[in-house]
C-alpha cells in the first residue's frame, strides 16, 4: 500500500493504492496527518482510484481523516470509488459525511 500526496490550491490530494487493510490504514493515517498538520487544507481528497481491497479499517480512515477535517472546518471529499469499494463505503452511511465523486475533477489532476 502507498499514498502519494498533492497538495494545491488548499486542497490536499491522498492518492491511494494497493490494499487498505489494519497494517497499510495505520501507515496511511501517519503520512496523510503528518502531512495535514503542516498545511491545514481547507479539503481533503481521498482517491481511490489504485486501491483493489479495503476492509473495515479503511471505514477507520475514512472517519478519522473526517474528524480531523471538521476540527479545521474542512471538508472531505471520496473520489474514484471501485465498485467493491463503493458498496463498503455507501453501507457504512459515509456518503452523508463525505462528498463522493465518481471521478476526479481536473482541478486536481496532476
Amino acid at each position: 500500500m502507498s499514498v502519494r500526496l498533492i497538495f494545491k490550491d488548499e486542497v490536499l490530494t491522498a492518492v491511494l493504492s494497493g490494499e487498505i487493510d489494519h497494517h497499510s490504514a495505520r501507515e496511511i493515517r501517519d503520512e496523510i496527518d503528518s502531512t495535514a498538520s503542516k498545511v491545514h487544507p481547507k479539503k481533503l481528497i481521498l482517491d481511490f482510484s489504485n486501491v483493489q481491497f479495503m476492509d473495515s479499517s479503511g471505514i477507520g480512515l475514512i472517519m478519522g481523516r473526517y474528524k480531523l477535517m471538521q476540527i479545521w472546518e474542512g471538508s472531505v471529499e471520496i473520489q474514484n470509488l471501485p465498485p467493491n469499494i463503493s458498496r463498503i463505503i455507501s453501507l457504512a452511511g459515509l456518503e452523508h459525511l463525505c462528498t463522493v465523486r465518481k471521478e476526479s475533477r481536473n482541478e486536481t489532476d496532476e
